[in-house]
């Protein structure tokens, strides 16, 4: 049996809603814990890292989807302007672009006979000869329509799920320490399992990048809750 016959590739096909996923996790995961460990080493009430907990959820489910949503923006924006010049750098500068052309095919081993065989088919179409110059010399790939509002809702999705994690511990102890130790433990299954499978998704040793994430975790939450003690 020929194995080529049966070969399936494997690709990351969603990269952007798994950047956006990790973007928000990991903050979500990271930040509150870090601030209601820090307000645990100086207050004596769980309603108070509670109440300070959610409204730093909500706060940062709005901003870091709203930078989401700006980015989305300027990515289309940027686009958008790209294939405009593109447009009408091929209508005024059509021997200039076809010599762009060639050059790409040339860094590719291909002779000068096949260069030009390539640049005037390509030439004949010019939608697709913008497109491939904005993918090939430009690098840039069109943007989902939808890029921004969905980055956005992608983010802060995870942000407060992230978030929130952390912050249940404090709903069932009675004393703020309590509550952190149950928090950490939480917080460092989560960090784990998050990073495990980050990293399996994105094609990184999975264990490497678990602990990874998690040591990044622990240590901004460390850094607070001392910070907190000392000032306190």
């Amino acid at each position: 049996m020929n194995n080529e016959e049966n070969y399936q590739e494997q690709h990351l096909k969603s990269s952007e809603f798994i950047t956006d996923m990790v973007i928000g996790m990991s903050d979500g995961l990271t930040v509150p814990f870090a601030l209601a460990a820090g307000l645990s080493g100086a207050v004596d009430s769980n309603a108070i890292v509670i109440t300070a907990g959610i409204a730093e959820i909500v706060a940062g489910c709005i901003a870091m989807g709203l930078g989401g949503y700006l980015a989305g923006k300027t990515e289309q924006e940027h686009y958008e302007s790209e294939l405009k010049r593109e447009y009408f750098e091929v209508d005024n500068y059509h021997q200039k672009e076809i010599d762009e052309v060639k050059e790409i095919f040339a860094d590719y081993g291909i002779d000068e006979a096949g260069q030009t065989l390539i640049a005037n088919q390509l030439a004949k179409d010019k939608d697709k000869w913008v497109d491939f110059m904005m993918k090939f010399e430009l690098g840039l790939e069109k943007p989902h329509p939808k890029r921004a509002r969905n980055s956005a809702l992608t983010i802060g999705i995870a942000y407060f799920v992230g978030g929130l994690l952390p912050l249940t511990a404090y709903f069932f102890t009675d004393t703020p320490k309590e509550g952190l130790i149950v928090s950490a433990i939480i917080t460092t299954v989560c960090l784990f399992v998050f990073g495990y499978f980050k990293s399996k998704v994105t094609g990184q040793p999975p264990i490497k990048g678990a602990l990874k994430v998690t040591a990044i975790g622990l240590v901004a939450a460390a850094a607070a809750f001392g910070i907190a003690k000392l000032v306190g």
